[in-house]
């Protein structure tokens, strides 16, 4: 992890040089939901191509772009599509954008995702709050020789989303009279979607929904001591008693159903933490 320090540095610093804002907050847009960053007012739109030591985002529906701006008034830095394991990148390099975010100032970390319904009581459309997680990715981003200027060794899990967040999360969703859930999350690696006997086991293990991102970039932004707050929309049912298909296309399609209330939430809380307009 060492390595990482000089590696942050040097991406941050270009990023500053793209754009001179000083960030209150970091979002990461995960699958179909990158059009939420239409709502900030753009400062700077930096291809992560462009950006030392950051991935190629090879995913559907990724556009891989790092968003530099104000909402409502509230500097922000978005993720336009993030970068996952299953694309065949270590944890510690995909959650290497979160590093950067904090490198640049960022004091809160909003993470969304496109996630299967595993609670039976959940609808597609419908949105979650991250309570807690399950990481079953077999993948943890802090694993290695610890480096203390970027966290502590054992950084504790206890609640990594924010209860405050969740709660005023919960609230907006009341206010804008959308269906919004609290549970938790399981990480699984991918690509596969789960079978049957998988959706079995995570719902014996109390999952509400599952997903194939979040956890390891939560982990390193629980490692800096970031505040987050976790938001899924839910994309597909799913059923062990069901025979049923997903396809990527599709959740994407339905995740950008969600795009208003995702939007809602977000504006609302960084307005909130922030004093924004």
């Amino acid at each position: 992890m060492h390595h990482l320090c000089p590696q942050i540095a040097e991406a941050a610093a270009f990023v500053r040089t793209r754009w001179n804002g000083q960030p209150r907050c970091g979002i990461i847009l995960g699958s179909g939901l990158g059009g939420v960053g239409d709502a900030i007012e753009l400062e700077a739109a930096i291809d992560y191509g462009n950006i030392p030591h950051f991935l190629k985002s090879t995913a559907i529906g990724h556009h891989g772009r790092l968003l530099c701006g104000k909402l409502r008034g509230v500097p922000v830095v978005a993720m336009q599509g993030r970068f996952h394991c299953y694309e065949g990148y270590s944890a510690e390099r995909a959650t290497f954008p979160v590093r950067v975010m904090n490198a640049l100032g960022i004091e809160l970390l909003i993470v969304s995702n496109a996630a299967g319904g595993l609670n039976p009581n959940y609808a597609c459309g419908d949105v979650m709050v991250l309570d807690d997680h399950i990481n079953l990715l077999n993948r943890n981003p802090l694993i290695g020789v610890n480096d203390d200027q970027l966290g502590p060794r054992f950084p504790d899990m206890g609640a990594p989303y924010d209860r405050q967040l969740g709660d005023a999360a919960l609230a907006i969703a009341r206010q804008h009279d959308f269906v919004c859930h609290r549970g938790v999350y399981a990480a699984m690696l991918g690509p596969t979607y789960e079978t049957r006997a998988e959706i079995r086991m995570l719902r014996y293990f109390c999952a509400d929904a599952a997903g194939m991102s979040t956890v390891p970039e939560v982990l390193v932004a629980v490692h800096a001591g970031l505040r987050v707050l976790g938001l899924s929309t839910i994309t597909n049912i799913c059923s062990p008693d069901i025979r049923h298909t997903t396809s990527g296309h599709e959740v994407i399609a339905t995740a950008e159903t969600a795009r208003d209330k995702l939007q809602a939430i977000v504006v609302a809380i960084v307005t909130k933490e922030f004093g924004g307009r």
